[in-house]
Order: C-alpha cells, then structure tokens, then sequence
C-alpha cells in the first residue's frame, strides 16, 4: 500500500464564522457546504461567486446539472441557477451521513460512524450496496476509477484510496493535525477539501 503526506498546494477560506460541511466542484467552481448555505468559490484565487441559502448540513455533489446535498435525514436535489430544491430523497444513514458523491449514474453516501460508502440510486434512495472501509468517512469522492474518501479521527486526517469491490485501502495521503470535512476531485490532479472547523477548503495535490 502507498502511505504518504499529503501536499496541499493552496487554501482558501469558505466560511469565515463555522466549519465546512461538504465540498463539490462543478468543472469551474467549488461548492461548499456551510449549515445554511451552499456557496461557490473560483478555486484559483478564493472569491465567492454564489450563495444559496439552502440547508447544508453534510456532503455535496454535483452530476453536471444539479447539486446534491444532505440536509438532517434528506438529501436535496438543487438547480444551482436558482437554489430551488427540485426533489428530496431519504439519506441512508437517516442523519448519519456524511460525504456524497456523483459518479456513473449514481449517488455515493460516506457514513461516519459506520465506516462505509453507500451506493444509492438518486431518484429514489433506494440502496444498491455497501463499501466497508477501516476508517471514519467524512468526504467521497471517484477520479479515474479510483475511489477516494475523506477521514478525520482526534485531529487529524486525510484521504484514503479503497478498493472499490472489498474496501480494502490501497493508498494514503495522510494529513496529521488537519480535519478533513468532505472532499472532491478537479479531474485534473488536485483534490479540494474540506477543513472542518477551520472552514477553509485545501487544495492537495493528488500525485
């Protein structure tokens, strides 16, 4: 297995007055989740470009059209023009998820305390399987086919390759003394990442 240190190559701060909840990116823009809004920032240099005053209590997605994001027990579906709620769907952990992601048509649920990624279909919730891992889930995120995940546990955190068929960790980017609160990827060699209660987003190298 590779184990390494992470290389955070540039931060910036998402939300000044609490803890970033769940992180997106849409192919320009970040999104994060802030408690009572989701807002968009240009990554390069940090400047908020959106607001919406939706419920954001968890992870985020995006699956090219809407966002995704949990709230309490619910996952919203967003249209990001205008920050309307399209539909809702029952979040599997029933309150106790934690990251989200959107990948090949489906959803896909970091659970926190249950150490596992869920598998659900968007339009209905319904579970499709359950990825055990061996650490804390806060943030999921796909990239080239690997399956990548946020955890934090007594402060520190980092993120974590599994293999998607038996949970097994493949690789590490470790991140000791640094909450990790929600991750995604850019595609391009960067993961942005949520700072817990920091409330800054990290920018890591992904190589």
């Amino acid at each position: 297995m590779m184990k390494q240190h992470a290389q955070v190559i540039g931060q910036f701060t998402a939300n000044a007055d609490g803890p970033v909840h769940g992180v997106s990116y849409d192919g320009r823009l970040v999104w994060a989740a802030t408690g009572t809004h989701v807002r968009a920032f240009d990554p390069e240099d940090g400047t908020e470009v959106r607001a919406l005053p939706v419920a954001a209590h968890a992870g985020t997605a995006f699956d090219g059209c809407h966002l995704f994001q949990i709230a309490d027990d619910l996952i919203q579906k967003i249209d990001p023009a205008t920050g309307n709620v399209v539909s809702t769907i029952p979040a599997p952990g029933r309150g106790r998820d934690s990251g989200l992601a959107w990948s090949d048509g489906y959803l896909w649920v970091g659970q926190y305390r249950d150490r596992q990624i869920v598998q659900i279909d968007p339009g209905t919730g319904e579970v499709i399987r359950a990825i055990s891992t061996s650490r804390f889930v806060t943030g999921v995120t796909w990239v080239d086919g690997e399956l990548w995940h946020g955890y934090s546990e007594d402060g520190s955190g980092g993120l974590a390759r599994i293999d998607p068929d038996g949970g097994d960790e493949l690789a590490t980017l470790e991140m000791p003394g640094v909450a990790v609160s929600g991750v995604e990827s850019d595609g391009a060699g960067r993961f942005f990442c949520g700072g817990g209660n920091s409330g800054l987003i990290r920018i890591v190298s992904k190589d």
